[in-house]
Order: C-alpha cells, then structure tokens, then sequence
C-alpha cells in the first residue's frame, strides 16, 4: 500500500513566522506552497521551494483568495472570471520560482475558505476547473473525494487526488467540522497517527458522532500552522511506515 503525506508550508510573511517548514519538508512527500495571496510573500516561497527541490519533496500550488489579513479563511464572493484569473496568476508566480530552484508545480490544491467554497461553489468550482485546464490540464487537483469540484474537474479529464486530513475533525457526511465548532481540530498525535493507519487500512474515519464515515484516500494533509504539527506529521509517517505502508508522493 502506497499513500502520499502532505503538508502546507511557505506561509510565513516577512519577519513573521509561520510552522516549521523545513522539520516538515523532512516528514512529507508533498508539500503545499502558498503562492503569496493568502500567506508567503516572494522570498519566503523560494526559499521553500528551493528547500523543498532540495529535500526531494513534490511541489503544490496552494491556491487561495486574495484575502492576506484573513488567512484565506473567509468565503469571498469573487466573480468567476476574477477567481480564474486569480489562479492562473498564482500558479505562474509559484511556477516561476520553482523553475529557478530546478523542481516544478507539480499539482494544485485549493486553501482554506476556497477549498470548502469550490466543494459546492459551482461559479467558483468552474473557474478554477477552467485554469487549471487552461493552464496545464496535466496538472492533479488535491481535493476530497466527492466534491463538486473533483466531479467536474474529472469531467474536464483532470486528475483528482482524494485527500484526507489528518487533524481535523469529520462530520457525519463525510465534510469537515467547520473551525468555529468544537471538535473540529485533533490535537493528540498518537491518537490521529492510529486515526490515520485506520483510515489506510479499513477506508473510513470515525465522525464527532462517533459513527464510521468512509473516505476514499490518496493523500492525507497535516496542517503546518496547527500547534505541535511536526510531531504529528512524524507520528502518522511513523506509524504507517511500521504497518508497513509506503510514503511517496502522489505526482513528480
């Protein structure tokens, strides 16, 4: 059994710091790179990309909306054709320094508010469907399997990656517990490393009403903003590697 560990890195901003990136680049096999509209500005992606093209670590177009002061963590009713333009925009400067560093965009993955907005969103689901056709429809989509986004994006002949995450908490139907709710971010790593060998292992992840939901999983996600990320991110690898399950990136 093979499975892909990724991580969002590169968010740091100027003097401010942000995770750990470079303990985690030595813990997962893809690494999601913000692309400077909601975290990073220029120096630190290229310097994570470069640590990354180091480490061997895949890189990701961590896409979001222009939305610095919120994190990228609030809904934004951008119009469709500004959203696209928006990523085609964000791709192409994360493209650049990754051309530099000798590596490459090799998927994309929306952030925060986004990710959820494009998982239900059909104006915003469409548009980023349409750059990433435009752009190179090569390119995967990260995204959880059964979204509006990843419908579509398959029927536009994009390859979607079904992704997990490995600290956050699931409702019933499969979507994840908002963050203003109780329950909705893990933060015992033993217990989400055992989450997440069960997860692989059995395909289902057990909800805040302590049913069985099943996911379908090629990708888990530990968040490197979240307290204590590193040492989770190395308690789920640890704990696949000695059920003998391969790490390796999903795209190269």
């Amino acid at each position: 059994m093979r499975i892909d560990l990724n991580a969002d890195l590169g968010e740091s901003f100027g003097t401010w710091t942000l995770g750990d990136d470079d303990a985690m680049l030595g813990v997962v096999t893809s690494a999601n790179v913000a692309c400077g509209f909601h975290a990073g500005d220029a120096r630190t992606l290229e310097r994570t990309v470069a640590a990354a093209a180091a480490r061997g670590v895949v890189v990701g177009a961590q896409v979001s909306y222009r939305d610095l002061a919120g994190f990228g963590r609030r809904f934004v009713d951008v119009d469709p054709a500004d959203l696209e333009a928006d990523v085609l925009y964000q791709v192409g400067a994360l493209e650049a320094l990754c051309r530099v560093a000798g590596t490459r965009v090799a998927y994309v993955k929306p952030h925060g508010a986004l990710y959820h907005a494009v998982g239900r969103h059909e104006g915003q689901a469409r548009a980023l469907v349409s750059a990433l056709t435009r752009y190179d429809a090569t390119l995967p989509l990260l995204h959880q399997e059964g979204s509006l986004v990843s419908r579509l994006a398959q029927e536009a002949g994009v390859r979607v990656v079904a992704e997990a995450f490995a600290d956050r908490g699931y409702r019933p139907d499969g979507t994840l517990v908002p963050r203003s709710e109780d329950g909705a971010v893990l933060h015992d790593p033993d217990a989400v490393a055992a989450r997440m060998l069960r997860l692989v292992r059995e395909g289902v992840v057990e909800a805040v009403d302590g049913g069985d939901v099943p996911v379908r999983v090629a990708s888990i996600c530990t968040h490197g903003d979240s307290p204590g990320a590193v040492g989770m991110a190395r308690a789920v690898r640890a704990a696949l590697e000695a059920d003998g399950v391969e790490l390796a990136a999903f795209a190269g």
